[in-house]
């Protein structure tokens, strides 16, 4: 199994992850940034790499630490803002702000979060 499968690989350990978080293939960075296994530390880490598609995939994993979630809601890129809206583990605080946002599709995803409460 090369690197970019392994960063990949759900069964992955943990520790193993957060080596290959730091390859300079940027592939595998961004594999590890998505796998569901990676640590929040490794996430937190992750969330500061240049690559913007990285950063996207760290604001889709369940993984990333709410205070990492709320640094990327606050990104220049509508494609991050509107994964950390769609991310089930975003805080309401966030997602208000996120509901303010000046793109539509972040703005819908943050609506269309179950963690938006909902008007009855």
């Amino acid at each position: 199994m090369n690197k970019e499968e392994l960063a990949s690989n759900p069964n992955t350990p943990a520790e193993v992850l957060a080596e290959l978080a730091k390859d300079r293939n940027w592939v595998v960075r961004r594999r590890s940034a998505s796998n569901p296994n990676t640590p929040a530390e490794t996430l937190a880490e992750l969330a500061k790499d240049g690559d913007w598609v990285i950063q996207i995939n760290v604001a889709s994993n369940p993984n990333t630490p709410i205070e990492v979630l709320a640094e990327l809601a606050k990104d220049k890129d509508w494609v991050v803002r509107s994964n950390v809206a769609d991310n089930p583990n975003t805080p309401i605080e966030v997602l208000a702000e996120l509901a303010k946002d000046r793109d539509w599709v972040v703005r819908s995803n943050a609506l269309s979060n179950n963690n938006t409460p909902k008007k009855q």
